[in-house]
């Protein structure tokens, strides 16, 4: 192998490893099956998302995961079709993953590291039913309000009584 070819490689290993540091999320995804298509709005899901996803050689993604210290994975979950979706939160790119493997039956998430912590395809499921922060803040506030609005609409009805 080339010197070129080898710092290449080192270079991706680099870029996998600098984009997990980066990231509260790392799914990884077979896509074996999916057509142009169904990729071009996958992608498009994902960066409305925030969410980079990326294509990487099983090997490299083994080297960059053994380098970080990552332990706990199933080695065998980096074999066949591999990519990975890197999210800034813990939920964005599991849900668009699950989202969309309602009509691409194909895509199936291997595994993923989720706040540093190895879970497995379930697990991923499982992230992908929580909603988002954005929603979780707006109920929140909606539920701290609702008091409030509630008690304004009674002294409004006692004044008006009152008049």
């Amino acid at each position: 192998m080339s010197k070129e070819a080898l710092e290449a490689k080192r270079q991706i290993v680099e870029e996998i490893k600098s984009k997990y540091n980066n990231s509260k999320s790392m799914i990884f995804v077979n896509y074996k099956g999916i057509n142009v298509a169904q990729d071009t709005k996958l992608r498009k899901d994902f960066r409305e998302k925030d969410v980079e996803y990326k294509i990487y050689k099983n090997r490299l993604l083994k080297i960059a995961l053994d380098e970080l210290g990552i332990k706990g994975y199933d080695a065998s979950n980096l074999e066949g079709t591999t990519s990975v979706a890197f999210g800034k939160d813990e939920v964005g790119a599991a849900s668009v993953l699950f989202n969309t493997k309602k009509d691409v039956k194909c895509l199936e998430a291997k595994f993923g590291i989720i706040n540093g912590e190895v879970v497995d395809s379930a697990k991923v499921e499982e992230y992908s039913k929580i909603p988002s922060k954005e929603v979780l803040i707006s109920k929140l506030l909606y539920m701290l309000n609702a008091p409030v609005s509630a008690l304004a609409r009674a002294l409004d009805a006692i004044a008006k009584k009152e008049a």
